[in-house]
């Protein structure tokens, strides 16, 4: 998923031109990875663009900077706005979003308390993030990297640093030609991919697992889960292993940059018929609606960025 310059971004209070946002070699984040981010979307809609569950992402954000001891010096309702401002600046209508704090310049040592914060959000247009993938489905592999243990790094805390482990995994698995990886966690199970929660369907019911697997608990995840339950499709919460994954009838990851994209094959073995099956299709489709304002029962998971005028 690359991205295509706009022309600024929201950096401490204020939007800046685009080059000028930058940061210093010697920031702690850099050297450290002590750093919090977020991903969000902004969907076009016929009240214009509009966040999705732009609150639930900020909270999260900020729940994520408490374990690191990173305080945000400024309010969840400073950072709403301020990323309605980045929008509408940049004239955005379909936009991947991007908000970051970290531990700025001050100190090499490995404790942060010298350290100012730094927080930025930057917007831009985005397509698919594998390249046709929502509409075919990906090829992926289970990873040999596995996924770091809760008790060494809060997998549910969305950390600068901790995705080393998915660029590891995830670039290893592109070597052998596949689009993505599939984590282990430490007990064999099945824990996430790279950068996205997977659901499993098996006779007609979906799977997906939980904070104990070692995911991120992904707010487009639980978005999922309600939408299934809403639409009388039986949802469980379980442990997944591999054998669990490759007898699925389905496979889909579900993710802010991924949305829901299905899975065709793990490992060269094909899931289901290899082709994106009727509930993946299901929830993709219904998913799709959602963050378009297209569902009423769902638009208060939208942040307008506009005062919305159809009800």
């Amino acid at each position: 998923m690359g991205f295509t310059p706009t022309d600024t971004i929201w950096f401490n209070g204020q939007l800046v031109p685009w080059a000028d946002a930058q940061v210093h070699v010697l920031a702690h984040g850099l050297h450290y990875g002590t750093g919090v981010f977020e991903g969000m979307r902004c969907y076009p809609t016929v009240d214009g663009p509009a966040v999705f569950r732009l609150d639930v992402h900020l909270e999260r954000f900020y729940a994520s900077a408490a374990i690191y001891d990173l305080e945000i010096p400024y309010t969840q309702d400073r950072l709403t706005a301020a990323t309605h401002e980045l929008i509408r600046a940049n004239r955005l209508e379909s936009a991947y979003l991007r908000p970051i704090a970290f531990f700025d310049a001050a100190t090499l040592s490995v404790w942060t308390r010298e350290c100012p914060v730094t927080v930025a959000i930057a917007g831009f247009p985005t397509g698919a993030y594998h390249a046709g993938g929502p509409d075919h489905g990906v090829r992926v592999t289970i990873s040999p990297v596995r996924k770091f243990d809760n008790s060494a790094i809060p997998a549910w805390a969305k950390a600068c640093g901790q995705y080393i482990n998915s660029a590891r995994a995830v670039n290893e698995a592109q070597r052998r030609g596949f689009d993505e990886a599939i984590l282990l966690n430490s007990q064999g199970l099945v824990a996430e991919g790279s950068g996205e929660n997977l659901f499993v369907v098996k006779g007609g019911a979906i799977v997906t697992n939980d904070k104990d697997a070692g995911i991120l608990m992904g707010v487009t995840r639980a978005s999922i889960l309600e939408i299934a339950r809403d639409l009388d499709l039986p949802t469980r919460v379980a442990p997944i292993s591999i054998e669990d994954m490759l007898g699925a009838d389905e496979l889909f990851f579900s993710g802010t940059a991924v949305e829901v994209t299905p899975i065709r094959e793990v490992d060269g073995r094909a899931i289901g018929d290899g082709k994106p099956g009727p509930i993946t299709r299901r929830l993709q489709q219904t998913f799709n609606e959602v963050v378009r304002g297209q569902r009423a029962e769902y638009r208060k998971w939208l942040s307008f960025v506009r005062q919305p005028v159809t009800s």
